[in-house]
């Protein structure tokens, strides 16, 4: 018998969007300087750019997101911690999705008179992003959980990123969501028992659309010399490089029990995303980090260490100024941990490009 999944309405979605842990692992939506968007002079990486659009407009995966008969049941059967883990796994995949959207529409409404190859570009990536956090959304509903991104768009707070931030970190977000969908897929067909929920078995066509995302946006990257021919670039890539693998460590190991789940270490496979998306950033970054440094993962897992350390603080019942107070070391030792991890000589992608060549 096939249960019906609960129907959203806006009193109960509210009530789940307000209770999304606010943290620093917390998907956030992001805005942006829509007049220096429009300036960006994209001359040098043109060719690349106009390839990319005529592959976004073939739109290769209009037909991928339907849901088929295999959804057509109930998921009673999952239960305990990895059906809470999978709801939290979908839950911030949806609102990161949604982010996206959101950012890329607007760019898009307001570049259109200005910049139209970029303006048309945004739009065809929203296009995507709209329908991962689509079928994402309705995959929560299997499971009782769907959200009012409606409510979601008003009520989150927007935070305020400078184009030359949002190229880097959505970049990096675009291709370490290509190397965790790729490598989850890839570990399914060799353990087909393990895929659990069909949602899974999209991931290799989804992971393209990252993929493809993320060369669109290497392509930005690189039409602007400030973001990697400068020093402050080599700086600020190896900055954005350590905040989404520290993000991810962190996020994958409050996550185990769905990865569990899947037949994954989640230790291992924190680190094969991590070095997999550092060794694609050299073709685009001018500088990254030495994942095989002997400290790098170390001190990432004491960070996890002392995340879980903080998660157990918030969960008493103590006042919130005491829990602070019990905090601030834990939170000064991961800023310590990745101020070391940022400090180990990094590598010279520009000079390794150089020997390829």
């Amino acid at each position: 018998m096939v249960k019906s999944p609960v129907k959203p309405n806006l009193e109960g979605s509210a009530a789940k969007t307000k209770a999304l842990k606010e943290n620093i692992l917390t998907p956030r939506f992001y805005t942006t300087d829509f007049e220096t968007a429009a300036q960006l002079d994209l001359s040098a990486q043109e060719m690349e750019l106009q390839a990319m659009l005529a592959e976004m407009r073939a739109d290769y995966n209009r037909h991928h997101f339907v849901r088929d008969e295999a959804f057509d049941q109930s998921w009673e059967q999952i239960t305990g911690e990895a059906r809470q883990a999978f709801i939290d796994y979908l839950e911030r995949s949806c609102v990161s999705e949604f982010s996206g959207f959101l950012l890329f529409k607007e760019l898009s409404r307001k570049l259109k008179n200005r910049s139209p190859v970029l303006a048309e570009m945004f739009n065809l990536m929203a296009r995507d992003e709209a329908r991962h956090a689509g079928f994402l959304n309705k995959a929560m509903g299997d499971f009782g959980s769907t959200m009012d991104l409606a409510y979601l768009t008003k009520n989150r707070v927007y935070t305020f990123f400078p184009i030359e931030w949002v190229i880097y970190t959505v970049y990096l977000s675009e291709k370490i969501g290509y190397w965790r969908y790729i490598i989850i897929y890839r570990h399914l067909e060799k353990h087909p028992e393990n895929q659990f929920y069909p949602l899974l078995g999209y991931f290799e066509s989804w992971c393209q659309d990252e993929n493809r995302h993320g060369d669109i946006f290497k392509a930005l990257l690189r039409s602007q010399p400030k973001l990697w021919k400068t020093w402050q670039s080599r700086l600020w890539s190896r900055f954005f490089l350590l905040t989404v693998f520290a993000t991810h460590t962190l996020t994958v190991h409050e996550r185990t029990g769905f990865y569990r789940v899947l037949g994954l270490d989640p230790t291992e496979f924190d680190a094969e995303v991590i070095r997999k998306t550092n060794e694609t950033a050299a073709r685009a970054f001018p500088s990254v980090l030495d994942t095989e440094h002997p400290q790098f993962f170390s001190r990432l897992r004491r960070c996890c260490d002392l995340n879980v350390q903080m998660a157990d603080i918030d969960s008493s019942s103590q006042p919130k100024w005491v829990k602070a107070l019990r905090k601030l070391p834990l939170q000064l030792g991961i800023v310590g941990h990745l101020l070391r991890i940022y400090l180990i000589k990094p590598i010279d992608a520009e000079a390794l490009r150089e020997i390829v060549r």
